[in-house]
C-alpha cells in the first residue's frame, strides 16, 4: 500500500490472510491513513512482518506475527533514514501475538499512538521504542496492559546493534513515554540492553527524558527487572514490582 507525499492512500483494510516467506516484508505500508491489518498471521519473512511507515490513524489488531527476521510490528517515520518523528494520530497497535522475531514490534521515531493488550514472547527483544536526536522526538506514546515474557531467543549484532537476547522493554532515546500495568516477566540475557524494562541511550546521542514507568510487575528478569543505564533527567520508576534495580539503592 504506497501513497505519495500529500496523497495518502485512505482506508485500506487487509484481513484474515496469512503473507509469509517473502524475503522483505510481509505487508508495507507508506504514505497511508487509516490502514488496518486485521487477522491477519504473517510469519517467516525476511524483515518486518508488518511495517507502516510515514502513516497516520492505522490499526493493526488481532494479528499473528512469528518469525520474521527483523520485527513483528514496524512502526516508523521512515524506514531507511533519519528525520523527526511523524505523529501518528492515534494508531493502534493491540491484541496481536509476537513471537519467534529479531524484535517482537519496534516503534521507532513515532509519537502519539497506543501499543497495549498484545503478547511479546519468545523473540530476542521484546519491545523497542526509539528515538535519537531529531526533532520531534520519538516518544509520546503509550505502553499498557502487555505481555511481555521471555525473549531470550538469541540475534547476533547487525552492524547497527550488539547482539540481542533477554530484552523486555527499552526505551532509547525517546521523551515523555507512558509504560504502564505490564506484565513483563523471565527476560535474561548478559547482552548491553538485557534486562526487564531498560532505558539506554540512544548511539546518536539522545537522552531519555520524562518517561513514566508506573504499576507494572517486573520479576525474573535479568541482569536486572529494571534497569536505568541512560540517566536522562525526569524519568520515573514509581508504583512497580519488582526485585532488582540498576543501579543499585533506587527503588522500582
Amino acid at each position: 500500500m504506497l501513497g505519495t507525499a500529500g496523497h495518502r492512500v485512505s482506508g485500506v483494510v487487509i484481513e484474515s490472510l496469512t503473507v509469509s516467506g517473502f524475503a522483505k516484508n510481509g505487508i508495507s505500508g507508506s504514505e497511508t491513513d487509516r490502514m488496518t491489518v486485521r487477522d491477519v498471521v504473517v510469519s517467516n519473512n525476511g524483515e518486518e512482518g508488518i511495517s507502516q511507515e510515514k502513516s497516520t490513524r492505522g490499526r493493526l489488531v488481532g494479528n499473528r506475527a512469528a518469525d520474521n527476521g527483523q520485527a513483528g510490528i514496524f512502526v516508523t517515520n521512515i524506514a531507511y533514514g533519519k528525520g523527526g518523528a511523524i505523529d501518528t494520530q492515534g494508531t493502534v497497535i493491540a491484541d496481536n501475538m509476537m513471537t519467534g522475531n529479531r524484535f517482537g514490534a519496534d516503534l521507532r521515531r513515532a509519537r502519539n499512538l497506543a501499543f497495549s493488550d498484545n503478547v511479546v514472547t519468545g523473540n530476542c527483544s521484546g519491545v523497542f521504542v526509539v528515538g535519537d536526536d531529531g526533532v520531534p522526538r520519538g516518544g509520546a506514546l503509550t505502553v499498557r496492559n502487555n505481555q511481555v515474557d521471555s525473549n531470550n531467543k538469541y540475534c547476533p549484532a547487525d552492524g547497527r546493534l550488539p547482539y540481542l537476547q533477554g530484552v523486555g522493554i527499552v526505551l532509547t532515546g525517546v521523551e515523555d513515554t507512558v509504560l504502564a500495568d505490564n506484565q513483563i516477566r523471565g527476560n535474561a540475557g548478559a547482552s548491553p540492553m538485557s534486562g526487564g524494562v531498560v532505558l539506554f541511550r540512544s548511539f546518536r546521542g539522545g537522552p531519555d527524558t520524562g518517561n513514566t514507568i508506573t504499576g507494572n510487575v517486573l520479576t525474573g528478569n535479568k541482569p536486572a527487572d529494571a534497569a536505568d543505564r541512560d540517566g536522562g533527567p525526569r524519568n520515573t520508576f514509581t508504583g512497580n514490582v519488582c526485585h532488582t534495580f540498576e543501579p543499585a539503592g533506587r527503588l522500582c
